[in-house]
């Protein structure tokens, strides 16, 4: 079995639903959303480089964190007043060059509350460097 079925495979699992086609940015972010509506921390932690920044625009979250441990503490956060969320990813682009790849997406969150985000990842050598979450009451299907 490839890594893009498995990764299908898992989303599946995870109630990810996609209609995107994926290259390996755009896979390891379907990956990384899957987690988060799992509120599995190990994998979501697993994403990020030494580096990472999350920031995050929007709601009771609304800051920058730098590293692993910080952006950890505010995934606990999420996952503790959300809880399991079903993830439906209604538009999704990947950029990339030899100098790193970058995702953006739109992305809904449907757990205890519904979170409409719209997502900008920036991944350089296979990590996730960057993060922006944009919560986005007003995000249309299909919009990204």
């Amino acid at each position: 079995m490839n890594i893009k079925h498995l990764i299908f495979l898992l989303a599946c699992s995870a109630g990810v639903t996609t209609n995107v086609l994926a290259g390996p940015a755009l896979d390891a972010a379907q990956a990384h959303f899957a987690a988060i509506g799992a509120g599995d921390r190990a994998a979501i932690l697993r994403d990020y480089a030494d580096n990472a920044r999350l920031t995050w625009v929007g709601g009771p979250l609304d800051g920058s964190y730098d590293g692993p441990a910080a952006i950890g503490a505010v995934w606990d956060k999420f996952a503790a007043a959300a809880g399991p969320a079903r993830v439906n990813i209604v538009g999704a682009a990947e950029s990339a060059n030899p100098k790193g790849a970058t995702v953006v997406a739109a992305v809904h969150f449907e757990g205890k509350a519904q979170v409409k985000v719209r997502y900008l990842l920036t991944y350089r050598d296979g990590k996730l460097v960057n993060e922006t979450w944009q919560v986005d009451p007003k995000l249309a299907a299909g919009a990204y």
